[in-house]
C-alpha cells in the first residue's frame, strides 16, 4: 500500500536558525516515534505536516493530497488529527463542548451524528463520565485526554501528537500510552516525545531528528543496536565515556567507546539514541 504521508526535501529557516534541512520521510500505518533534543526541529516538522505552517522548500502529500493548494490543504485537514504541544483550551467549556467545537471545525455538520461522535471519542479516552465538567476543573492528565479526544474526532487517518505525555505522572503516562497504542491500530500516528521509554513501548518505527536533519530512521531495535558493544559498567565514572551516570546499585553505566576488558552491558534504546546524536559527547553525570 502507498504510504499515508510522503515528504521530500522539507526545509524551513527562521532567520538564521535552521529549523528543517532537507527532511524526507514516509509514514505508514502504526505509531512512529519522533525523537530529538530541544531545538531539533521536531515541533516545526509536526506543524508543517499538520499544515499549520508551510515549508520554504520541499513537498509532501497526505493520502495523496497536496497541501500546497487550498483544495489539497482542505483535504489533508479533513483526514488529520492534531494534538499540539500546548492545546488551546477554552477553560470555561465543558469537555463535551470543547470536543464538539473541534468537531464543528472538522465539518461534522449533522448535529445528532456529531454529538454521537463526540460521545464516542470521549468514551474512547475514558472521559465519558466527566464530559459535562468544565475543562478548568479537570486535572492535567484529563485535559490531555480531552485534547486527544479532539484529535481523534472524525476518525482521522493521520494523527500528529506533539509531546502528549509531558508533565504527566507515571500512572497518567501509562494510561496515555494505552490510548496512543489504540489510536495507532489502523491509523498512521506520528508521536513527538522526549521519552525514549514511550518510543520503546509504543512505536514500530523511530525517527531521530537533530539540527533540523534526520539522523536515524528505522525500528526501535535497530536504534538500540547502534549501542551494541558500547555500554559498560564500572566502579567509577569512565572519563573516556561520552555519557555516564551512577546507577541505583552504586556502579556507573557508561556509554561510548569502552576500554579493553570492559564489563559490557545490554544496550537500551536510550543508549542508541544518545550515540546517534552529534551532541551525545556532552557529558552526563550524576
Amino acid at each position: 500500500m502507498p504510504p499515508t504521508v510522503s515528504a521530500s526535501g522539507l526545509s524551513l529557516h527562521y532567520g538564521g536558525t535552521r529549523a528543517l534541512d532537507d527532511v524526507s520521510l514516509r509514514l505508514s500505518a502504526g505509531v512512529t516515534g519522533l525523537l530529538g533534543p530541544n531545538g531539533a526541529g521536531k515541533t516545526t516538522l509536526l506543524r508543517v505536516l499538520a499544515t499549520a505552517v508551510p515549508a520554504a522548500r520541499g513537498a509532501f502529500t497526505v493520502l495523496g493530497h497536496d497541501p500546497s493548494t487550498s483544495r489539497g490543504r482542505q483535504e489533508v485537514r479533513r483526514h488529520l488529527g492534531y494534538l499540539p504541544q500546548t492545546p488551546g483550551f477554552h477553560p470555561d467549556f465543558t469537555a463535551f463542548e470543547f470536543v464538539d467545537y473541534v468537531a464543528i471545525l472538522k465539518e461534522l455538520t449533522d448535529r445528532a451524528a456529531r454529538h454521537r461522535e463526540v460521545r464516542r471519542v470521549l468514551d474512547e479516552v475514558a472521559l465519558g463520565d466527566v464530559r459535562g465538567k468544565r475543562i478548568k476543573k479537570l486535572s492535567g492528565g484529563m485535559r490531555q485526554r480531552v485534547a486527544l479526544a479532539a484529535a481523534l474526532v472524525g476518525d482521522p487517518e493521520f494523527v500528529v501528537l506533539d509531546e502528549p505525555t509531558v508533565g504527566l505522572d507515571p500512572e497518567q503516562r501509562m494510561r496515555f500510552r494505552e490510548l496512543i497504542a489504540r489510536a495507532g491500530e489502523g491509523r498512521t500516528v506520528l508521536l513527538s516525545t522526549h521519552q525514549t521509554e514511550d518510543v520503546a513501548m509504543l512505536c514500530n518505527r523511530v525517527v531521530v531528528l537533530a539540527d533540523g536533519t534526520v539522523r536515524f530512521d528505522g525500528t526501535p531495535a535497530e536504534l538500540t543496536a547502534q549501542a551494541a558493544g558500547r555500554v559498560w559498567s564500572s566502579a567509577e565514572r569512565d572519563p573516556g565515556a561520552k555519557a555516564g551516570w551512577r546507577t541505583g546499585a552504586g556502579t556507573f553505566r557508561n556509554v561510548g567507546d569502552p576500554p579493553p576488558g570492559a564489563d559490557l552491558l545490554e544496550p537500551t534504546l536510550e543508549d542508541g539514541y544518545l550515540l546517534t546524536l552529534d551532541g551525545a559527547d556532552a557529558e552526563v553525570t550524576a
